[in-house]
């Protein structure tokens, strides 16, 4: 027997949570053909002697429905070992999408998501209206790793009511329309339907996104078009008001609930701790526990650190909307960098951080900064040290301290803000919970505002190799199998003889993230964070090697994953 690709001498890490043992792995057509001792030979083989061997990473929360039309590599998500993501969350598609009304998508997305519209506009050949001519075109795309993806309810909202949409309630004629291109969209591979009501997504002009628009009347009524298919999976992006109303709570629980057991609908959401009310998310995993016992099913996605927003001199600052900084803010970095030497400068900036007023930060956007929890971002792993800490051993003012580090840098320096998640033991709690997928990097989205495709290589590096609490098992297994059973990838997540061969290898003894720089390599030359990683040897996918010591192989063996319905 020959083999297309032998990986020879690792440790394997299998997935399952089972400790790890020598092998060899050899691939055929696509496929794991053999775990154990291979003698013969093979046209392609890696070298995994001191390697980890495990299957390739999950990420089953990214936003690249837009990047996947100018971005083959699906980065950077590619670079930390992922090989299939879930796209579509949070209610934002680029399909169902009439020509005449693209405006309409792009208003959902680009300041709900952080997408610029120039990108859009230049990367994007916009060749669909329905979700499933979408998805025809995705798959005539290059691709270097797997996509699946949801219908989204923002989408589909303007699809069938146009601007209405950012405006009313749907009416009877809207929500048969709505349900007809869901059904069809489920038919053609869409995975499940995904929808929003939270505050964090607005659009530019300050409205709401059109599925916050939606009735709960209307939300039952689509999700239950899967229940009726006998497929798909809902993901929702909580509302607000339950965050700190416990009566809402209860009713919102009611609801959702309810909406679990009546359709049959498995139903995911995002958890997370914060520091104000470090065990509230008990109630959320409670809710999840209680459904399950009358038959109903939910499963949380939660980080795997601190949700952190990304600051810096040459992105953004909590400072730039405020009326002394904007003028500084627009200038180019040398005429900023002169700007901030002169003491008298200096000294109205610092006043100003503390005595202007800070407009309302949505979803990711740079905050009125906490100095106790904003921190100096000396390495990608942390922990890191919060600037009133340092300020205090300097014996200098926090935003003082932010001027000197950024000079001495030459801008070349990263604060992080922490938002929620800002615990670790809270958060190690919420990922080591039986009814918990580790996920959430929104990647595709927010490409200025936070650095989070690193997931994987954070939890190898920072919680397996340098904290210790999770084993290397426990870590591949959270990257691997847990997602892909609970986004229905039964092919995938583990080496086992006749799966899929999506495949990573990596020195578990240098795993992890690097510090994120600015490209501005989108199109139309629009800014993004990109962070490669370090200690992953090469990718697979599919059988074919994607990446080898983080450098393109030229393969594209990636494709489109599609529902359940579609493979009915």
């Amino acid at each position: 027997m020959s083999y297309d690709l032998l990986i020879r001498g690792g440790s394997v890490v299998d997935g399952s949570g089972l400790p790890r043992f020598r092998a060899d792995v050899g691939v055929i057509d696509g496929r794991i053909a053999r775990i154990g001792r291979i003698r013969e030979r093979a046209r392609e083989v890696i070298d995994a002697e001191g390697h980890v061997v495990a299957p390739g990473f999950v990420d089953g929360h990214t936003h690249m429905d837009a990047q996947i039309c100018w971005d083959p590599l699906g980065t950077c998500s590619s670079y930390h070992g992922v090989t299939s993501v879930v796209m579509g969350n949070c209610g934002f598609t680029l399909a169902p999408s009439r020509e005449s009304e693209r405006h309409l998508v792009v208003r959902n997305l680009e300041r709900a998501e952080d997408i610029a519209a120039e990108a859009m506009a230049q990367g994007i050949d916009w060749t669909w209206e329905t979700y499933r001519e979408y998805l025809e075109t995705l798959d005539g795309l290059p691709k270097g790793i797997n996509y699946s993806g949801y219908v989204g309810h923002s989408a589909l909202r303007t699809f069938a009511m146009g601007e209405r949409a950012f405006e009313e309630t749907a009416g009877p004629e809207d929500l048969v329309a709505m349900q007809r291109e869901l059904r069809d969209a489920l038919q053609a591979g869409a995975m499940g339907f995904t929808t929003s009501r939270t505050f964090n997504h607005q659009t530019s002009d300050d409205r709401p996104v059109a599925s916050r628009l939606a009735s709960w009347e209307e939300v039952r009524a689509l999700v239950g078009v899967m229940g009726e298919a006998g497929g798909g999976l809902f993901e929702i992006a909580n509302e607000d008001a339950p965050l700190s109303d416990p009566e809402a709570r209860e009713e919102y629980f009611e609801r959702l609930s309810a909406l679990a057991l009546e359709t049959g609908v498995p139903i995911t959401y995002g958890v997370g701790s914060s520091r104000h009310e470090p065990e509230g998310w008990r109630d959320w995993i409670d809710l999840m526990d209680s459904t399950a016992e009358q038959g109903g099913r939910m499963f949380a996605q939660v980080h795997a650190r601190a949700f952190n927003v990304m600051i810096s001199f040459k992105t953004r600052l909590p400072f730039d909307g405020l009326p002394s900084w904007r003028e500084l803010r627009a200038q180019p970095l040398d005429a900023q960098a002169a700007a901030l030497r002169d003491p008298a400068t200096r000294a109205r900036l610092v006043a100003a951080a503390y005595t202007e007023e800070y407009g309302e930060a949505v979803g990711a956007e740079a905050r009125k900064p906490d100095f106790d929890w904003t921190y100096v971002m000396e390495d990608a792993l942390g922990p890191h040290t919060s600037l009133a800490d340092l300020a205090k051993q300097r014996g200098v003012d926090p935003v003082e301290l932010m001027i000197d580090l950024a000079l001495e840098s030459d801008f070349d320096c990263w604060f992080v803000q922490a938002f929620a998640n800002e615990l670790p033991e809270q958060v190690l709690a919420l990922m080591k919970h039986p009814r918990s997928v580790v996920t959430f990097s929104d990647s595709g989205a927010h490409v200025s505002q936070i650095s989070d495709a690193s997931i994987p290589t954070h939890v190898l590096g920072h919680w397996v190799r340098a904290a210790q609490r999770l084993t290397l098992e426990e870590g591949v297994r959270m990257l691997t199998l847990e997602p892909a059973s609970a986004f229905g990838f039964h092919d995938r997540g583990l080496l086992r003889e006749g799966l899929v061969a999506d495949l990573v290898v990596f020195d578990p003894e240098r795993v992890g993230p690097q510090l994120p720089e600015v490209v501005y390599d989108l199109p139309g030359g629009a800014r993004r964070l990109l962070q490669r990683a370090t200690g992953i040897a090469a990718s697979v996918v599919a059988g074919q090697v994607l990446m080898r010591d983080g450098q393109h192989t030229g393969a594209l063996p990636g494709r489109i994953l599609r529902g359940p319905l579609a493979r009915a």
